[in-house]
């Protein structure tokens, strides 16, 4: 039974700021679940989000509700965390938290059944991933040098095997098309991807798409606003490109919406936020009955990396051919050492090709010691008290 449940709230200070459309960043947070067991196993999640405001969520209403529960029942206890919050806490921060307990609790069960996360899933049908690298990202320096600076990043990853990269874009339009032109030029084989994190309206997204089509990318990233699904399905009308979205949609309820309004072609779920793997697992499920791919969002520490990885290692591509295309796994690069330092092992990455852990549950160890060196908020739940 569930005898302990812990949060870590961590927190680092950047020596510099690195920004995106919409603002900058100065700290790293993540918030990191520990679900230990009877037996003295345990398990690890983490929750995308605002790190503090989740961390309440799960030590004043989860961690109470579901300790001295049989952690191998994971598809029970997230039905009772859904429904016991279910009037207030439909998607949010609090969806969060239960999908770092989901992922938790999934990283536990493969420790106790002694089988991996991908097994747990329902099988690998892939051992190694190609990994995209994400970085890229913008400071405080002229468009112009900014530009140079991104393109010799960019050149550091080509340099280390990636064979796919994504660019950060929206940060003003003239910026936007000489990157996405030069970024081409220069790099004429490498796969590409745009991410604008919805910083454009429909006009502005039509025509960087159209751009972005004839400079032979793979994917327009969060072109528009979540709230507005039915822009994203003028846009995919419009555009021949690839449109994906879906790292701020959480469930199988919000996802249906954004396929039954035809708004995506690729959806992209975050196991950290979308209501953990579990629930991504039903996401996938429901796509592949419109013929959509599921492309994880990927953006935290090696607890997400590898539980992303597993994911992708179980998916079927819709619709399925002999020489299958690639499900491309994100690889984050901006500076974050909380993803680097405070883990014994990690999701093995050699010239952009992942393996996928084979190690029971998600396969990556978190060195504790190292981890509370950046904790600034820790909470403890005991059965019984």
């Amino acid at each position: 039974m569930i005898e302990r449940i812990r949060t870590y709230c961590l927190e680092h200070s950047l020596d510099k700021p690195f920004g995106f459309s919409q603002w900058f960043y100065n700290k790293r947070h993540s918030l990191v679940v520990e679900i230990t067991d009877s037996s003295g196993a345990i398990g690890y999640g983490e929750c995308y989000g605002p790190a503090l405001v989740t961390q309440t969520a799960i030590d004043n209403i989860y961690a109470p509700l579901i300790i001295g529960d049989d952690p191998l029942l994971n598809e029970v206890i997230w039905q009772k965390c859904w429904k016991s919050t279910l009037d207030f806490a439909v998607s949010g921060v609090m969806m969060g938290g239960m999908s770092g307990i989901d992922m938790a609790l999934l990283d536990l069960k493969g420790k106790l059944l002694n089988v991996n996360t991908s097994t747990l899933m329902g099988g690998s049908v892939r051992t190694s991933l190609q990994g995209y690298a994400t970085g890229m990202y913008f400071d405080n320096d002229s468009d112009k040098n900014l530009i140079k600076k991104i393109i010799k990043e960019a050149e550091g990853y080509i340099d280390s095997g990636f064979k796919a990269l994504k660019i950060k874009i929206g940060k003003n339009i003239n910026f936007d098309k000489a990157l996405i032109k030069q970024i081409r030029s220069i790099f004429p084989d490498i796969k590409l991807m745009a991410d604008a994190n919805h910083a454009y309206d429909i006009n502005e997204a039509i025509i960087i798409g159209k751009l972005l089509e004839e400079n032979n990318y793979s994917w327009f990233e969060e072109p528009l606003s979540p709230t507005q699904l039915n822009l994203y399905s003028s846009l995919s009308n419009k555009l021949d490109i690839a449109v994906s979205a879906g790292e701020s949609e959480q469930t199988r309820w919000g996802f249906q919406k954004m396929l039954d309004c035809k708004a995506v072609t690729i959806i992209q779920p975050d196991m950290a936020y979308c209501g953990g793997p579990s629930e991504a697992l039903k996401i996938r499920s429901i796509a592949s009955s419109y013929g959509i791919n599921t492309i994880p969002h990927c953006w935290g520490t090696q607890l997400n990396l590898s539980c992303a990885a597993h994911f992708l290692s179980t998916s079927m591509i819709e619709p399925g051919r002999n020489e299958e295309p690639l499900l491309m796994l994100e690889v984050d690069h901006t500076p974050n050492p909380l993803r680097d330092d405070i883990f014994n092992n990690k999701v093995i990455i050699t010239k952009g090709n992942v393996q996928v852990p084979d190690e029971p549950g998600l396969g990556v160890e978190i060195n504790l010691d190292a981890m509370l060196k950046f904790c600034i908020h820790q909470t403890e739940k005991m059965n019984g008290k």
